[in-house]
């Protein structure tokens, strides 16, 4: 996967910080269920999202999430803010009572999980995102099961991000390390050829070295144009190679901007980041 899709400079994008509920803010000057959608918007937007699960209470809340092709887009906030919520409702896993999902200017609201997998959508869930019993290779072949093309040469692309993938190639995938399964798993999902990837806490329960690595990949993933959508616990290193941030809160949008933007904003850093 080469770097020539990309401009390097991805920070000319979206700098401006804003609160929720101010006119330049993702949620702002605008009332629920108002949203129209617009040519040319975001390549995948779910927007003013209001839902939750079966006839429980919502736990979003007119909640906009964004991202753009080339660009990484973070999501963070304190626990129960509604992060992994939100990336489940732009893939499908729950229902809106508010709001809609757009990709690549198509209205997907109304689609699977399954069927938006089929539209472009690479997901990978926080856990249970490997079959352990497989070795790393039948893990990749797994996630073509869309395609009905030679997948080869994609195959070596992966490889190529994760050089360990290949040496471990034949080994059962349940035997690797944390950050060799997160691995696999975001290979698996690049299988598909996806227009867009969704991590959900991709470097959960790895160490700081790891957790670099895998930033690492992620970035190069996102020079080859592939917009990137992340639920990071680690917020601070995220919005360091972020385009875009989100913070969260109670399942609505309190802070969006650059990821400097929200690193320097005085209130993100007391309240989210640690002083």
């Amino acid at each position: 996967m080469s770097g020539s899709a990309y401009q390097d400079d991805r920070g000319n994008k979206d700098r401006s910080i804003t609160k929720a509920g101010s006119p330049g803010s993702a949620t702002g000057a605008r009332r629920k269920g108002t949203a129209v959608p617009a040519p040319g918007g975001p390549f995948l937007i779910g927007e003013n999202m209001t839902g939750g699960y079966g006839k429980g209470p919502n736990i979003l809340e007119n909640c906009t999430i964004a991202v753009d092709e080339g660009e990484i887009a973070v999501i963070v906030g304190p626990n129960g803010a509604g992060k992994s919520t939100a990336m489940k409702a732009v893939f499908g896993m729950l229902d809106l009572r508010e709001g809609s999902v757009r990709l690549d200017g198509e209205d997907i609201t109304s689609l699977s999980p399954q069927d938006r997998v089929a539209k472009g959508m690479g997901f990978v869930p926080q856990t249970s995102n490997i079959f352990t019993s497989l070795t790393v290779e039948e893990n990749l072949e797994m996630g073509a099961f869309i395609r009905r093309d030679d997948f080869r040469d994609t195959m070596e692309q992966i490889y190529d991000l994760f050089p360990i993938l290949r040496e471990k190639r034949r080994q059962a995938a349940g035997e690797l390390s944390g950050g060799q399964r997160q691995q696999v798993a975001v290979g698996r999902a690049l299988m598909t050829k996806p227009k867009v990837l969704m991590l959900d806490e991709p470097t959960a329960g790895v160490s700081p070295i790891v957790m670099d690595e895998l930033f690492d990949r992620i970035i190069e993933v996102a020079r080859t144009g592939i917009p990137i959508l992340m639920v990071e616990q680690n917020a601070r290193q995220a919005l360091e190679i972020a385009d875009k941030g989100y913070v969260l809160v109670q399942g609505a949008n309190a802070y969006s901007g650059s990821g400097k933007e929200l690193l320097a904003d005085p209130e993100v850093r007391k309240s989210f980041l640690g002083g």
